[in-house]
């Protein structure tokens, strides 16, 4: 069981870093969108890769802070009966969910997606845009990225639910709720 505890760790750890590390792209976001709003205004000057950056900045952000914000529980939950349960019982509906529900969504995203990452590196794909940004394959590989991260904090979740239903209390992370109860 002490593995489970070190993989657990794991994950999160990498889920951790990288949700912090991608969250600073969030300023990035509001620089860049507001350096485009004061050059369009101030100076009548627009630039079409600008204006990429900052969407594909803030896709970034959502695609790879997706399993840092599972990890901190985060993620809407409908909780009519969750709320009230026992920490054993919410171990049960999260273990339940992660796997039926969020693992098959997972791989149905990697099944469609994969191709669709892969024939963009092929093609090295660009911005349909005229002066538009270059790298689309690598902001696409976020899909992948996405499905990876959500699916190691799956893991995660599922090994913290398995600790709770056998009465071994979970590693700690900041903020969990869930499983923990």
């Amino acid at each position: 069981m002490d593995r489970l505890v070190l993989g657990i760790k794991a994950i999160d750890k990498v889920n951790e870093g990288v949700g912090k590390t991608v969250a600073w792209l969030t300023l990035a976001t509001v620089l860049v969108c507001g350096g485009v709003v004061a050059l369009r205004y101030a100076a009548g000057v627009g630039y079409v890769w600008m204006q990429e950056l900052y969407v594909w900045m803030h896709a970034a952000v959502f695609m790879l802070c997706a399993g840092y914000a599972f990890l901190r529980n985060a993620h809407v939950r409908v909780d009519i009966f969750y709320a009230a349960a026992s920490a054993r019982t919410k171990a049960w509906i999260d273990l339940f969910g992660v796997i039926f529900l969020l693992f098959p969504w997972l791989a149905l995203i990697v099944w469609a997606g994969w191709d669709y990452v892969a024939y963009s590196w092929a093609i090295r794909e660009i911005s349909v845009q005229n002066n538009g940004m270059v790298g689309v394959f690598v902001l696409k590989s976020a899909i992948i990225g996405f499905a990876v991260l959500l699916g190691l904090q799956g893991l995660a979740w599922i090994g913290r639910c398995i600790l709770v239903i056998r009465g071994r209390e979970p590693p700690p992370a900041e903020g969990l709720s869930g499983p923990t109860g």
